[in-house]
C-alpha cells in the first residue's frame, strides 16, 4: 500500500471526446466553465480518513482489477497520474509540485444513475490501478520530461490483444503544464459539494491535510473497440506511458503482444481482471 497516506483525485473531461465516449458527458451540462475545453471537475478516488465512508477504502494496485458484483460495464480508463507534493498557508492549498508519475488506470463503472463521480471509482480494494514503475519528475513545466511521453492502453482476452485507447501524446491533455496544476489548485479550495461534483477542502480536512496527492489527470480517446468492450474475469488491462523518443507506437504494440515491458522509458501497468 505504497499511498495509504496519499489522498488520490482525479480530472474530468480533460481529453477531449472521452466524456462523450464515455455517456457522461451530460454529467456535468450544469458545470460552469470559462472555456470549451476546461476540464469539468475533480473527484477524489480516495481519502485516507475514517470519515470519508466508502472512500476511506485504498483501492489501488499494481496487478489487479477486482469487478463489482452489481455491473457488467467496467472500463478500462488510461491516463498519466502525478505523485504531487502539497503546499497548504492557513489549510489552504498554494501550490502543487508534481515529483513522480506513472501509468494509471481510472478504472470505471458506468453507472448512469451515480451522483457524485466518485461512486463510479471506488468500489472496494483493487479498483484502481497505478504502476510500480514511477519516474522521477522535477515540475511540470513547458519542455520538460513528461512532455515526451505518449499513452498507450491494450486489452487481452485469451490470445487476443487489442488497441483499447488512442495512442495519444500526454501533451494533448486541455489542460497541461503549470495551467493544470494552478486549475486544480483553484479547484482544491473552491470546489463545490454541488451535481457529480464534491467540495474537495472538505476531503482534505478529514483527511489531516496530507503531504502529498497522487492525481491522475485525465484518460485517453477509446478506440471503436474499447468504447464498446467491456472488462471481464480473466481479461487483462494494459496501460503503458512511455518515452517516444526511445520506442514507437508500432514498439509498444509488438511488447503488448507479450505483455512485457522493459522499464527504460516505460511505465507500464498490467492488471488480470480477477
Amino acid at each position: 500500500m505504497a499511498f495509504k497516506n496519499v489522498i488520490g483525485f482525479g480530472v474530468a473531461g480533460n481529453f477531449a471526446g472521452h466524456l462523450e465516449q464515455a455517456g457522461e458527458a451530460n454529467d456535468f451540462l450544469a458545470v460552469e466553465v470559462k472555456e470549451a475545453v476546461q476540464p469539468k471537475a475533480i473527484f477524489p478516488f480516495y481519502v485516507p480518513s475514517e470519515k470519508a465512508g466508502f472512500l476511506s477504502t485504498y483501492p489501488l494496485s499494481t496487478d489487479t482489477i477486482m469487478p463489482p458484483n452489481e455491473a457488467d460495464n467496467l472500463q478500462i480508463e488510461p491516463e498519466v497520474a502525478l505523485l504531487c507534493d502539497i503546499e497548504y498557508e492557513a489549510n489552504k492549498v498554494v501550490a502543487l509540485k508534481p515529483v513522480k508519475f506513472a501509468a494509471y488506470n481510472d478504472c470505471s463503472i458506468r453507472k448512469p444513475d451515480a451522483n457524485k463521480i466518485s461512486e463510479k471509482k471506488n468500489w472496494g480494494a483493487n479498483t484502481k490501478g497505478v504502476s510500480s514503475q514511477m519516474f522521477v519528475l522535477d515540475g511540470l513545466s513547458e519542455g520538460g520530461e513528461l512532455d515526451h511521453y505518449r499513452i498507450a492502453s491494450f486489452h487481452q482476452r485469451a490470445n487476443q490483444v487489442e488497441r483499447y485507447g488512442e495512442d495519444s501524446p500526454v501533451i494533448g491533455y486541455s489542460y497541461f503544464h503549470e495551467k493544470l496544476l494552478n486549475w486544480i489548485v483553484e479547484r482544491m479550495n473552491n470546489q463545490q459539494d454541488v451535481g457529480p461534483t464534491e467540495n474537495i477542502a472538505h476531503h482534505l480536512a478529514n483527511a489531516n491535510y496530507p503531504e502529498q496527492a497522487l492525481i491522475s489527470i485525465g484518460a485517453t480517446r477509446y478506440t471503436e473497440y474499447g468504447e464498446t468492450t467491456f472488462l471481464q474475469s480473466g481479461d487483462k488491462s494494459m496501460v503503458v506511458v512511455y518515452d517516444s523518443r526511445k520506442y514507437s507506437s508500432h514498439d509498444i504494440a509488438a511488447m503488448a503482444e507479450k505483455a512485457e515491458f522493459p522499464q527504460d522509458g516505460i511505465s507500464a501497468l498490467i492488471q488480470k481482471v480477477s
